[in-house]
This record gives structure tokens, sequence and C-alpha cells, in this order.
């Protein structure tokens, strides 16, 4: 027996601060909800989930991108509609201006709405969204992934020859009439293309982000695996290292008494 060196309340002592520890760790995972507290916690599943949180934002930001992209077509089609019924209006205008029945004050009267509607495609052509221009030439570029992918979407050309003759015609005579109403015929033709081919570009933006939305929940999943806590297990760990720690005090207060054995050979 000796008195300097209680090893046995070294022992217990180490025992009880390896299960505080566990408890601290324990208890910071419940009040946080995660199970990586310090990187020391899973390094490497900290690195992961990090790279995890950080697609998933970009993930939103595509996602925000597909969103807009498609506002912009829908606002390009919502113009082609109206363009499309001023162009129907305009071609029936040109079959009634040849009607031989018609005298030129008539079709003059005709050709004032003829050329009212005329100008009103003219200046919706010049139309933007938020500063971009609705109607050129330029493809848009949209990113449409968080790797920077992108889908070009090809410019609705309002400027062009086919939409452009509409604008240089008149129906003040049976003869021009019949000349613009094929010109209205053939903007007619060429605007249905430009339609299909916005609503072409729409189903591929909508499908675009409703992967978008899919692949973000099973990234958010895959995340949460590595770094959220499990909170059932981690209960049971808690109260298993709350019990170590109490017995463990309890079996130290009992270690520092062995000492006191001796003093009953000394009395002797």
């Amino acid at each position: 027996m000796v008195i300097n060196t209680n090893i046995q309340a070294q022992a217990a002592s180490s025992n009880l601060q390896t299960s505080q520890a566990m408890l601290s760790k324990s208890l910071s995972r419940l009040s946080s909800g995660s199970k990586i507290v310090n990187p020391a916690d899973d390094a490497a599943g900290l690195a992961v989930s990090s790279r995890l949180d950080a697609q998933i934002s970009r993930l939103d930001a595509a996602k925000s991108n597909v969103g807009n992209a498609v506002s912009f077509t829908q606002v390009q089609d919502g113009f082609l509609k109206k363009i499309a019924k001023a162009f129907d209006r305009m071609s029936e205008l040109s079959i009634l201006a040849q009607d031989v029945t018609k005298s030129d004050a008539d079709r003059a009267l005709y050709n004032s709405e003829f050329q009212q509607l005329s100008q009103y495609v003219l200046n919706t052509t010049g139309k933007d969204f938020n500063g971009v221009s609705l109607f050129s030439t330029t493809p848009l570029n949209v990113t449409v992934d968080p790797d920077g992918g992108t889908f070009t979407m090809s410019g609705i050309n309002m400027s062009a020859t086919t939409y452009t003759t509409v604008n240089s015609q008149n129906i003040s005579t049976t003869g021009t009439a019949a000349t613009a109403l094929n010109a209205v015929k053939t903007a007619i033709t060429q605007l249905a293309t430009d339609r299909a081919n916005i609503g072409a570009y729409q189903s591929r933006l909508n499908y675009t982000s409703e992967q978008l939305v899919v692949t973000k929940e099973n990234l958010t999943a895959a995340s949460s695996r590595i770094k959220d806590v499990d909170v059932a297990d981690e209960s049971t760990q808690y109260a298993r290292f709350n019990i170590l720690v109490q017995s463990g005090t309890a079996m130290l207060a009992q270690a520092n008494q062995l000492p006191q054995a001796v003093l009953r050979l000394l009395q002797q």
C-alpha cells in the first residue's frame, strides 16, 4: 500500500475525463443537429459535405436562371401571340380590299387600319425583357447546370425580310392588296415557326427545371447522411456517457478514499 501515488484514482480520473469529453461531444451534436461539430470529427466527411453544399447552392442559382429564361420566352410568346392576331386581321383586310364592289375610298379606310396594325407590329419588335432585347439575332446561352453547362436559345429575328416586307405593303388597290396578302401569309408562316421554336425551348427548360429539383433533392439527402446527426442514436449515446460520467465521478471519490486504509495500519 502506498500514499504518494494513487494509481486507482488516476485511472478513474482518466476514464472520467474520457467520458466527460464524449458527453460534451454528444451534447454538441444534439444541440447543433450535426454530427460533424469539429473538423476532427470526420475530416473527409466534412470535405465531401462542403462540396455537396456548394453544388446545391449552384443548383439553386441554375434553377433561378432557368426560371428567368422561361419567363423570357413567355414574354416573347405573349407579344408574338398579339402579333399573330394583328397578322390575321391584316390578311383579312387584304382580302376585303380585293372586293370589286368596294370603292377606292373604302379601300383607303381598310388601308388605314392595315397601316396602323403594321406600325403596331413594328413597334412591338423593339420590346425588351429587363434590358435584354426580346427580338434580336443574338442567341441566348442559358446556364442550366451547376457546372456551367449552357443551353442556347436562338434569337427571334423580327427584322428579317419575312417580317419587314409586310411593313412596306399597302392595300389601297386590288393589286397591292393581293401583293400584301402574300407578304402577310409568308409572315404568318414564319411567325408560326418562331412560336413553335419558343414552345420547344419552354418544354426543354421546364424539363431542365424539374431535373434540377430532383438533383437538388438527391444531393441534399446525400449531404444530410454525412453531416446530420441521428438523434435517436445520439440520444442513446448521450444517456450512456451521462451514466459513465456519474459512475466515474462516484468511483473517483471511492478511489480517493483508498489511501485512508493506511491510517488503520499506522494506528495499530
